[in-house]
């Protein structure tokens, strides 16, 4: 494969937003200026890539951009990119500005994008895994992931307080439609009774043991972390099923929400967004095209983007057992 010049580069970040995003773009655009590029902003991921909301970048756009939560160039989900004719109409648009390799940040509707983009017009690009829910191959963690976790965790302490004072049983469903990453961790880390995620069913039968025998082992409180893409339901859902059979036990429900998508990111993922955003623009300087970068055991590495959406990222089985041991 040919290593074009590559003098121009375009970064935006599409989909979900995750808290982290802002870092990977300071960290990519640092990265092309310290390799004397041009960096370029693209507004709204590639629904502005359509409407050329497309702009140069300087380093004051960039400024105290570290810390906050979102993404200051934005986000939105582009149907008309999904068609050939607004793929087109973004390839034009950045054949206006020049632009010669693309930086996408973003899950894997995101990336999908970057790849087709490839193919069809043979425009550079990486990927940079910027999403909560840590579902991509080819990197231990995605940027934003550990930062949801700690919000997850912080509103389930919080939760719990309210939950020992009245003797109540809370149901809290955190994010995760396909991927119970989230869920696990504020299990493991929240001392949850309980964790439903989208990969195992727990029959309703089980549950109601588990919180009989903690009844029975008088439990000050009782937190079940619901996954929303559970599938034993969502968390209303299943307390209204626990409810007909645990009359006595007072039951809410919490859903946390977009709640886990903002908020400053955490150390963890601004190092993380710091790495792969200068790996991006490495990697695009080095020849490597239509792929992912990631981190696995604190290495910098790139797989192809087919196979960062494709290949299944399981979750751990020694954490799903770890969960299960601590909330007995």
């Amino acid at each position: 494969m040919e290593i074009k010049t590559i003098k121009r580069i375009g970064v935006l970040t599409s989909g979900g937003d995750a808290p982290g995003m802002n870092a990977a773009i300071r960290a990519t655009v640092r990265a092309g200026f310290y390799y004397n590029l041009e960096m370029y902003g693209i507004y709204r991921g590639y629904e502005g890539m359509i409407h050329n909301e497309i702009k140069k970048l300087e380093s004051k756009h960039i400024s105290h951009v570290l810390e906050r939560g979102g993404t200051f160039l934005k986000s939105a989900r582009s149907q008309e990119f999904r068609t050939p004719e607004g793929r087109k109409k973004a390839y034009e648009n950045l054949q206006k500005h020049r632009i010669d390799a693309l930086v996408v940040i973003g899950g894997d509707g995101s990336l999908t994008g970057a790849h087709l983009f490839y193919k069809e017009f043979g425009i550079p690009a990486i990927g940079i895994p910027g999403t909560i829910d840590n579902d991509l191959a080819g990197t231990d963690m995605t940027v934003g992931f550990d930062t949801a976790c700690n919000t997850a965790i912080e509103a389930i302490d919080k939760i719990r307080d309210t939950a020992t004072s009245h003797d109540r049983l809370f149901f809290v469903e955190v994010m995760g439609r396909d991927a119970g990453f989230i869920a696990i961790n504020a299990g493991i880390g929240s001392a949850a009774a309980a964790t439903l995620i989208p990969e195992k069913k727990m029959p309703i039968e089980r549950l109601v043991e588990r919180l009989q025998a903690r009844k029975k082992a008088m439990k000050q409180s009782n937190i079940v972390i619901v996954a929303e893409g559970g599938k034993s339901g969502g968390a209303s859902e299943i307390a209204d099923k626990i409810k007909k059979q645990l009359p006595y036990y007072d039951i809410k429900v919490t859903i946390l929400g977009h709640l886990q998508r903002g908020g400053a990111p955490s150390s963890l993922d601004r190092v993380l967004a710091s790495k792969l955003g200068v790996a991006a623009v490495e990697g695009l300087l080095a020849g490597k095209y239509d792929v992912m970068a990631g981190v696995i055991n604190n290495k910098v590495v790139y797989t192809p983007i087919t196979k960062a959406i494709v290949d299944d990222k399981e979750v751990d089985e020694d954490d799903f057992r770890i969960a299960k041991i601590l909330s007995t």
